[in-house]
């Protein structure tokens, strides 16, 4: 089998009313998907989505004409051109696609298959003000989901925090609360300093009052020591990091020196699905949580629920959920469904081999650039 070519359809979905999502510098009011095609001599094409892709022409000749099945070597032809450009892993998971269909079984299965569906947290992506927010959790929870994680602003900590207690008193002590600072990286143009640590371990120690699950992304991920301080003044809540982080030496340093609780790596974004596997069953052996991170599209969605499925990643999987500024309809417009979870708050993995994506290709070609 030979790999024949490579296509990239650039779609952009216009997003009207914007969505003002917590980290965006400004409001949101486009959403662009890149879909990754492989196609092979044998008929066989894999879709992988999630990063740009921006700059891949100038290394698409490094696997056209390979065999898709080589996995290990397409993984470290990947890590040689992120090195000089972009992040080109949608491209692994397109080949895992491949993979996947040329086997006849679910990339979970190929994974580990540790798991058939696994539970989810609605992530949001907007700040709103208590109220607002008790209500979207309490139609969220109607909706099948036990667990939710809500932003909080550096520059609203007050407002944060009141809004996270008032969904504990509305939602009880058993509902499970997620909170994400993001602190650990920013959007292209936003230069604002991050909190500082003195200011994030007085408001890591007021969320640990209200009983939060674990904290995400407090601190930039240069600051291991600052982690470590987190997580020794804060016994019983978690801290997570790491979904954008892009160096698998750096993340192997941080489970070495047991910097996390939680590792979230996202396997279209940062170090792809095959290290990601790699680094999430060292978390596992060292009995720290690895879940990864998913806020792309349903493809990249369906990436990292490979993943996380395979190796039975835990105890959540990320399922951006924010209505009416984000919902299913927004995030999957490209596929023929989008993606929903189960009444018991579960998102099961699809049974079709490969990945599991359906395209609309009359969306496609609709919203296509």
């Amino acid at each position: 089998m030979k790999i024949t070519a490579i296509t990239l359809d650039h779609l952009r979905l216009p997003l009207e009313p914007p969505l003002r999502a917590a980290w965006d510098p400004e409001p949101r009011r486009h959403f662009d998907a890149t879909i990754v095609r492989v196609h092979t001599d044998e008929g066989v094409t894999g879709i992988g989505s999630g990063d740009t892709m921006a700059g891949f022409d100038a290394v698409e000749h490094l696997f056209v004409g390979t065999d898709p099945l080589d996995i290990v070597r397409h993984v470290k032809a990947i890590e040689t051109a992120n090195f000089h450009g972009g992040r080109f892993w949608p491209l692994e998971a397109a080949l895992w696609d491949v993979i996947g269909q040329v086997a006849g079984l679910p990339v979970a299965t190929l994974f580990g298959n540790a798991a058939k569906s696994l539970p989810v947290y609605a992530s949001s992506a907007e700040l709103k003000p208590p109220a607002e927010r008790v209500e979207a959790t309490q139609q969220a929870h109607a909706a099948g989901f036990r667990a939710l994680k809500i932003r909080i602003d550096r520059d609203r900590a007050d407002e944060g925090v009141e809004t996270v207690a008032a969904v504990r008193e509305a939602m009880g002590a058993d509902y499970r609360i997620m909170v994400d600072l993001n602190q650990s990286w920013r959007m292209a143009g936003d230069t604002a300093p991050a909190t500082d640590l003195a200011a994030t371990r007085r408001l890591v120690r007021r969320l640990a009052e209200i009983d939060v699950f674990w904290v995400e992304e407090p601190l930039p991920y240069n600051d291991l020591d600052g982690f470590r301080t987190l997580r020794a003044e804060n016994p019983g809540l978690r801290i997570a990091a790491g979904e954008m982080h892009h160096s698998v030496p750096d993340l192997l340093c941080y489970l070495e020196q047991d910097v996390l609780d939680v590792y979230q790596m996202d396997a279209v974004l940062a170090v792809g699905m095959h290290r990601a596997r790699t680094l999430a069953e060292v978390a596992q052996l060292k009995h720290r949580a690895f879940t990864p991170h998913s806020w792309t599209n349903g493809i990249g969605l369906l990436a990292n629920l490979a993943l996380a499925a395979g190796v039975g990643a835990g105890p959540y999987l990320e399922f951006p959920y924010d209505p009416p500024g984000w919902t299913p309809q927004r995030r999957d417009f490209m596929l023929a469904e989008p993606l929903a979870i189960t009444p018991d708050g579960e998102l099961a993995v699809p049974a079709r081999p490969g990945l599991g994506v359906e395209l609309d290709e009359e969306a496609v070609d609709r919203w296509r650039i």
